[in-house]
């Protein structure tokens, strides 16, 4: 069975700069190389699910300039659906610069540009989508009051949300009541909670207090250690597949993206579908850039089957 899965999420052209290191505080170093790539969460986490074989739309905005041209047309060379990718005449494309070391560690600054020229008038005429999608993406690129409007419509019509609440900030009650499944990585998770994840008690600690507001279903990604999973059905920690990463741009996205693709709405499969994401997740650390280094679901199945 293919999912059907509509991400509201934002979308970069992303502009990274090769460095041995990184620059101490007020120093001047020269950049190795530099190259351009299609990104930003939202469209990371799309392609990512598209690549795995599911049915994308995205709901997002990009301004009327080359660079959203450019990344509606990439978002279209993987079968995604932009009929509710808008034109914002305020504001120009979203933008990130990113540097990137010798040991495959980024730091990224981030131009949000249309991403945040979103207001609820963007889901006008998104109900016979979300009457047919399994699943709603957002992440935290884009206006929380935004993705909340589009979480209550979304469950409305028996859709299953996921929250990626990165780059972390405090989150709107209003959306964590609406929210299905949240997917922090391990530093967002304790700044949105205050409980450092460095045992499994510590994540069982966290995995209440998200039930607490309102999430019954918690993953947290773990880098090297793996991922985190409490759900009704269980919990437990997957383990990571060990690589050597050369770029871990996109990582997060590829794994939740993946991951949506291979779920079951009731989460009945999340171990199975958590081994898939940390295979495609592993895959793309080992390739430059964001989006071209997505893998395809070819791709991670010869490698889960090595």
């Amino acid at each position: 069975m293919t999912n059907r899965i509509a991400v509201l999420g934002s979308i970069n052209v992303d502009t990274t700069y090769h460095v041995t290191r990184f620059p101490q505080p007020g120093e001047t170093i020269s950049a190795n190389d530099k190259s351009s790539a299609p990104g930003g969460k939202g469209a990371n986490q799309a392609v990512a699910a598209a690549r795995s074989g599911a049915q994308l739309s995205f709901i997002g905005m990009v301004g009327e300039d080359n660079e959203g041209k450019f990344m509606r047309e990439a978002l279209q060379e993987d079968g995604i659906d932009t009929k509710f990718l808008k034109n914002d005449p305020r504001h120009g494309t979203g933008a990130a610069v990113i540097t990137l070391d010798a040991n495959g560690q980024n730091d990224i600054m981030v131009y949000p540009g249309a991403n945040f020229g979103m207001d609820e008038s963007l889901l006008a005429g998104t109900e016979d989508l979300l009457e047919k999608v399994d699943f709603l993406i957002a992440q935290f690129e884009t206006p929380q009051a935004v993705t909340a409007a589009a979480f209550k419509l979304a469950k409305e019509h028996g859709v299953v949300t996921i929250l990626n609440p990165a780059p972390a900030k405090e989150i709107l009650p209003e959306l964590l009541a609406v929210t299905d499944v949240v997917i922090p990585n391990e530093s967002e998770s304790e700044v949105l909670t205050g409980i450092a994840v460095d045992s499994e008690e510590a994540m069982l600690k966290t995995a209440e207090y998200f039930k607490d507001h309102g999430v019954a279903n918690l993953l947290i990604t773990l880098g090297s250690r793996g991922v985190f999973y409490s759900t009704p059905h269980g919990h437990g920690i997957v383990p990571a597949f060990k690589v050597k990463a050369i770029d871990t741009t996109a990582a997060g996205d590829t794994f939740i993206g993946a991951l949506t693709s291979q779920l079951r709405k009731d989460l009945s499969n999340v171990a199975d579908a958590l081994v898939y994401a940390q295979r495609a997740s592993s895959l793309t650390v080992q390739r430059m850039g964001a989006m071209p280094s997505i893998p395809t679901a070819s791709e991670v199945q010869a490698a889960l089957n090595d």
